[in-house]
């Protein structure tokens, strides 16, 4: 596989310059009238005002993440980093569009979703930034709980875990199961084996940023806060 970093393929895209306001308000009123006829009436504001400029926030995002993760992908491309705006109704059932704009930066050679990475999630009147890994396949799975009591790993996620919560509301997501197993009950990372993904996000109101090139600094501040937690991950899923 090429190592060449994803957003360098796409020249054509071009510069960052935010989200426009009609692409904001574009999520607002599909939440009042999420239906196709709607859709399709107002698909070329879609694709104009916040489409368009998400292919322009995943290169230039990109290029700032592989400051931190020189093997990120970073693909500006419906069901590469932008996760596609139609639901499939034969898996879940209700509104046929997303109302919100979701994008993800992932590092690792496995699929998108099996892989550690960033997330960008624009849902007005909030913007959630998160890192990690969404669920653990089952061989994934094996390698965390191995990971989560070995005395050099175990240590190291519950530190990083602690300077999240220093430096931060960030909330830590993933814990699903009801019981830790027998035999790690009394261990200090017990909590963390009731994981099957991990991940930690921050939820806040929409950034002055938003409709400026700025908004990639302000992203990237906060995905570096959370990077080592997103390292330790892709750390652990290289012995999955």
């Amino acid at each position: 596989m090429s190592a060449k970093p994803k957003s360098e393929a796409h020249p054509a895209v071009p510069d960052f310059e935010g989200f426009p306001r009609e692409g904001v308000q574009f999520l607002k009123q599909l939440k009042r009238n999420n239906d196709r006829g709607w859709f399709e009436e107002h698909r070329e504001t879609y694709e104009r005002q916040l489409l368009e400029p998400a292919r322009s926030f995943v290169v230039a995002m990109g290029k700032r993440l592989h400051e931190l993760s020189p093997m990120i992908h970073a693909d500006p491309r419906v069901n590469g980093s932008i996760f596609r705006i139609i639901r499939d109704l034969r898996r879940v059932k209700g509104d046929p569009y997303k109302t919100h704009l979701g994008i993800l930066f992932w590092e690792g050679w496995g699929e998108r979703m099996e892989c550690s990475g960033y997330y960008f999630h624009l849902e007005p009147p909030t913007l959630t930034l998160c890192a990690g890994l969404y669920m653990f396949t089952p061989q994934a799975r094996d390698a965390y709980r191995a990971a989560v009591v070995d005395e050099n790993a175990g240590p190291a996620l519950a530190k990083a875990l602690a300077k999240l919560k220093r430096a931060g509301p960030f909330s830590i997501g993933g814990s699903r199961l009801k019981r830790v197993p027998a035999a790690h009950s009394d261990h200090p990372n017990a909590a963390l084996l009731l994981h099957e993904g991990l991940w930690a996000e921050i939820e806040r109101p929409l950034p002055r940023q938003l409709s400026s090139p700025a908004l990639v600094d302000h992203c990237f501040e906060t995905f570096r806060t959370m990077s080592p937690l997103h390292e330790w991950l892709v750390t652990m899923l290289r012995t999955a």
